[in-house]
């Protein structure tokens, strides 16, 4: 079977974490949203539809077939949401051909046999159900779906915000956890490794390093250390967690329900929080209920408040407009490639776009801070422009030997251009 994995207009409300990313691509749990629909379907041909801008970086990256139509009508098809945070044996291939709509009124996917297809799309005689399906895009081919199949609503887990990602993850990653084949230590477990909860909640990898005193909790929820780790003495992991691989915590107290990309530098404190990858919190400071992008680092005390003092609900800066996300604990949501100075204290809620550079002044920082801008002085600026801020990606990378390629520059050129309102209003309401 074919299945489609598409982005719709729901991207939009998960920036800035969605700007330079496929909604897919955004991990809960220990993997990608993606990683779990292929887990759920091993066996399937996997295509993938997203905004134009992101196909060539991530056509290169996934190994898959990107904004290709070009089967559709040769056999049975499923398409499904990319925002769909599958759980366990939620999706199946076989069944009736159905729409499933979630209460909000979002295809989460739609199975279709490949006579419907032909029959719906079939051109003058004589011709190919492809032929007449070249001058549709999928969001028109969806919306033929829904009006012609028959439709159910089903309680699907979709990702609307990025807040959903951070409620849902501690439970995800329990999730992954039974999923996964590992379980135990990979190598025997040094003598000096504190652990509480039962043993079975436990995975260390055999190329894992682990120093003298050094916590592991699992009483809460189990917990995965990747290939290649490093965790200091005086560390502490309580689980549910997920820590993946090449990533080296310094003396760190990680609280339930993070999960930590590759290659990442970590200490101080985190609580509830995803770091997508590749990005630095090394020093003390808190970061809780929050996910940070790529290619981040944050300097040392760096800290978000993730709780109003008058335990009110939090609301989050979003395409133009404060969202009531109707929770009480949120912290911050932060894109690649953006840098923060020693000390800074961000707001609870607060959301700051793809390469910006955070400076702390002393004063209550803003809850919203446009890609591509400077903050200094209580006061955004252009910085030094977008060349130099595209040079300091480059240095950033190749300090871990990762090239920052074409594809990718023309993606953050792109994201530069979609964010030029928004920072252009932020410049003239405090800038200099």
């Amino acid at each position: 079977m074919q299945v489609y994995v598409f982005e719709d207009e729901g991207a939009s409300r998960l920036y800035p974490l969605t700007l330079t990313r496929p909604v897919f691509e955004l991990k809960c749990g220990a993997t990608s949203l993606l990683e779990k629909i292929k887990r759920s379907l091993p066996h399937a041909e996997i295509h993938l539809y997203i905004r134009d801008y992101l196909a060539p970086v991530f056509k290169n990256k996934l190994a898959l077939p990107v904004n290709d139509l070009s089967k559709i009508g040769n056999g049975d098809a499923l398409f499904i949401n990319g925002r769909w945070l599958v759980g366990k044996e939620e999706i199946n291939s076989e069944g009736p051909e159905e729409v499933a709509m979630s209460p909000n009124q979002e295809i989460v996917y739609a199975r279709v046999k490949g006579e419907t297809l032909g029959r719906l799309w079939r051109p003058a005689e004589g011709g190919q159900a492809l032929e007449a399906l070249k001058g549709q895009d999928l969001p028109q081919i969806l919306e033929s779906l829904k009006s012609t199949l028959k439709g159910r609503q089903i309680d699907a887990r979709m990702v609307r915000y990025p807040w959903d990602l951070i409620k849902h993850n501690s439970q995800v990653l329990t999730e992954d956890f039974a999923a996964s084949t590992k379980k135990g230590a990979g190598a025997e477990i040094p003598h000096h490794l504190a652990i509480l909860g039962p043993k079975e909640n436990l995975y260390i990898a055999p190329t894992a390093k682990i120093f003298p005193f050094v916590l592991l909790d699992a009483t809460q929820g189990p917990i995965y250390i990747d290939e290649e780790v490093s965790i200091a003495s005086h560390t502490s992991v309580e689980g549910p967690a997920y820590i993946g691989p090449g990533t080296k915590i310094v003396g760190a107290k990680i609280r339930p329900g993070c999960s930590i990309g590759p290659v990442c530098r970590l200490g101080g404190e985190l609580d509830q929080t995803i770091i997508h990858g590749l990005s630095n919190k090394y020093h003390l400071g808190f970061i809780g209920h929050s996910y940070l992008g790529e290619w981040i680092n944050l300097g040392a005390l760096t800290t978000n408040s993730d709780l109003k003092n008058d335990y009110s609900t939090v609301e989050v800066w979003l395409n133009g407009r404060l969202v009531n996300t109707g929770e009480l604990k949120v912290g911050s949501f932060i894109g690649d490639h953006t840098k923060l100075g020693i000390g800074t204290l961000l707001n609870t809620g607060t959301s700051v776009g793809v390469c910006c550079n955070i400076l702390p002044h002393g004063e209550l920082l803003p809850k919203f801070f446009p890609s591509f801008t400077w903050f200094f002085r209580n006061k955004f600026s252009r910085g030094m422009g977008l060349e130099n801020m595209l040079k300091t990606a480059r240095v950033v990378m190749a300090r871990r030997d990762v090239e920052l390629t074409p594809e990718e520059i023309a993606v953050l050129q792109k994201v530069y251009g979609l964010t030029e309102e928004e920072r252009e209003k932020a410049l003239k309401r405090r800038g200099r």
